[in-house]
């Protein structure tokens, strides 16, 4: 059955991104933790070089991915990842499709109506895989709404001290998670924790 899982790299102290959006210090361990070649997929690859630990815990959680669902905040980022994001088709939640998309031989699409129905358009093109989720915003709708099955998440040996926080503005707080999956790297710790349904 098909499972949502947040992914984000975080620094120690919670953040995603600096005061200017800026993410390459929680990044950074992606390119400069090792001399291992982990290769992304989708229209705008990336080699990545990381440790050891890392790419035993990229190769395993990306081969489970079958598709992504996103905010809009983080497609502009990504520049709308050339089209094809390298885990699959990618649902994008925003209440506007942007000018200039859809386009032809992109495999993002854009969903306007709800977080619900992006879960849901998500796992079915996922088919048995899983939906991996990018974004802040996004991942703490799909927390708020029981929409999220399991947390992984990149702590790198940074703190910010201030910008993006990834976990924030809860409503309905205790979440419990189960025991995490561990993967010691090198500048980073990779996090694997199941969320426990009430």
């Amino acid at each position: 059955m098909s499972k949502v899982i947040a992914i984000m790299s975080m620094s120690l102290d919670g953040y995603v991104a600096d005061l200017n959006d800026g993410v390459a210090k929680v990044f950074d361990w992606y390119f400069n933790s090792g001399d291992i070649e982990f290769h992304g997929g989708g229209s705008d690859p990336m080699t990545f070089k990381v440790s050891g630990p890392s790419v035993e815990h990229l190769r395993g959680l990306w081969s489970e991915l079958g598709a992504v669902l996103t905010g809009r905040r983080t497609f502009e980022k990504a520049q709308g990842w050339g089209g094809n994001h390298a885990w699959g088709p990618a649902f994008v939640l925003t209440h506007q499709v942007p000018a200039g998309w859809p386009r032809p031989n992109s495999t993002v699409h854009f969903v306007t109506d709800g977080i619900e129905s992006a879960v849901n358009q998500a796992k079915a093109a996922a088919a048995e895989k899983s939906v991996g989720v990018h974004g802040a915003d996004t991942i703490q709708q799909l927390l708020n709404a029981g929409l999220l099955d399991e947390i992984s998440v990149d702590i790198a040996a940074v703190f910010l001290g201030s910008g993006v926080r990834l976990f924030d503005h809860f409503a309905g707080t205790p979440v419990v998670l189960g025991n995490p999956t561990v993967f010691p790297g090198v500048g980073v710790t990779h996090l694997r924790y199941p969320i426990r349904k009430a």
